[in-house]
């Protein structure tokens, strides 16, 4: 005496149970075969880092809540951090690069760690070794490339020198094409796709760091100015989105960072726009900061002295009509790069923040607040510079659209490294284009 509806509900209760009970069944079956073989597949959680405050500051701050005892850890860490910067510039451009390196291989330490927290367990052969062999290959191949660039008097007169710049892509790429064999013979049975993606981890890893930070070195030899400006941009406006959502941030600003407000990346704005204008007009008028840092090869060391370019003298802008009539002045004295500032601090403001929503979302996929505990307050390396190798590339890119022009220094290089019969053909021919244009006089 059932009705329809009633059966249809009975006859869904015993399907229901029926797969239910064979899923069970399926389960046990590879929870068995699981313990003798783990597969692929499962994320199991990183270690949570401890926490590293100095016991100094844990006992001065002892009596504040944490969200101030955070605040003034951050503070005191930040200025030290700070201090820092304006010793190593001050030591000079070898220094820094040497300091760019460092920090590439921290940050590139700091991400594998995380891989090999949460894939150890496998037991996976070379996933560590391989990942510093590769990352060696990647540095021989762009610091081999620099060296080319920037040192080719010191690599045409020593001859080793000479011999490892000729062949240098072919050592690269034998290099990487053994790290790729050993890569294949390491495969084990059953973790091919664990170890696939662990492959595309690390070039991924190298993509992002090692790439970023050649870039950075590729800045500085433009100018020290180049170097210190985009990076003091991202600082400030790091330090100033925080203080402004500190004290004044209501709105949430993206979900991956539910700290972030729009009170602290409005206020981070203007106050990078300001303070790289500002920055730029102190440091524009010291050849120290604005000449190309170039290696002199009698001395065997680095020079930043020149003739500065136009874009570090002094010219007069008129202001627009607006803006005169409420400053009462007609014209602003400006340095060119201080314009050319105002989009290095728009792009730390407005797409710098988007590396650290990046890093975020990594950090949040394997549930880590932090990816090291190095710097207490802060974390680790790659969390204070996950913003900065956006603005590496930018620089970079900017500096080859707007400002760099053929470099003499490098063609007369090149010249040089010709066969005698082929320079005289460029001499004829420059000659030539020369008195054509009538800078030359014609000979009798």
């Amino acid at each position: 005496g059932w009705s329809i509806r009633q059966l249809d509900s009975y006859s869904y209760v015993c399907f229901s149970v029926l797969i239910g009970s064979e899923n069970e069944g399926k389960a046990e079956k590879d929870g068995a075969s699981d313990s003798e073989t783990k597969p692929d597949t499962g994320l199991p959680e990183v270690p949570v880092t401890a926490d590293d405050t100095p016991e100094v500051l844990n006992k001065a701050l002892s009596g504040l809540s944490s969200r101030w005892k955070n605040w003034w850890v951050r503070g005191i860490l930040t200025l030290a951090m700070i201090i820092f910067f304006f010793i190593i510039i001050y030591l000079g451009p070898m220094v820094l690069m040497m300091i760019v390196l460092c920090v590439q291989i921290k940050c590139f330490q700091e991400i594998i760690h995380i891989g090999y927290s949460v894939y150890h367990s496998y037991h996976l052969p070379w996933f560590r070794t391989l990942s510093w062999y590769f990352l060696l290959c990647v540095n021989y191949f762009f610091y081999g490339e620099t060296v080319t660039d920037y040192f080719s008097n010191l690599v045409q007169r020593e001859e080793p020198l000479r011999i490892l710049s000729k062949y240098h892509r072919l050592i690269s790429f034998t290099l990487y094409l053994t790290g790729f064999c050993m890569f294949v013979l390491s495969l084990v049975k059953k973790h091919y796709r664990l170890q696939f993606y662990m492959f595309g981890w690390t070039h991924v890893t190298l993509l992002i760091v090692v790439t970023q930070s050649h870039l950075i070195i590729h800045n500085l030899f433009e100018g020290m100015i180049w170097f210190i400006v985009p990076i003091s941009c991202v600082i400030c406006n790091d330090i100033m989105a925080y203080m402004f959502g500190f004290f004044f941030g209501r709105t949430p600003l993206i979900k991956l960072s539910p700290k972030k407000t729009w009170e602290g990346f409005i206020g981070g704005f203007f106050s990078t726009v300001v303070f790289g204008i500002l920055l730029s007009y102190v440091m524009s008028g010291y050849s120290f900061f604005v000449c190309p840092v170039e290696f002199n090869s009698d001395h065997n060391s680095f020079e930043v002295d020149c003739e500065p370019s136009d874009l570090f003298q002094l010219q007069d802008y008129a202001l627009p009509a607006a803006l005169q009539s409420l400053t009462g002045w007609p014209t602003v004295r400006l340095y060119p790069f201080q314009i050319h500032s105002i989009a290095l601090s728009a792009f730390a403001s407005i797409m710098g923040p988007f590396g650290g929503f990046f890093a975020s979302g990594f950090k949040r996929a394997f549930k880590i607040k932090d990816f090291a505990n190095t710097i207490p307050g802060h974390g680790g390396i790659m969390d204070r510079f996950d913003c900065q190798y956006l603005m590496a590339t930018f620089v970079n890119v900017y500096i080859a659209s707007f400002i760099r022009g053929p470099n003499p220094a490098k063609v007369i290089q090149q010249l040089l490294a010709l066969r005698l019969d082929q320079q005289l053909h460029i001499f004829n021919s420059l000659k030539t284009h020369l008195t054509e244009r009538g800078l030359l006089e014609e000979a009798a």
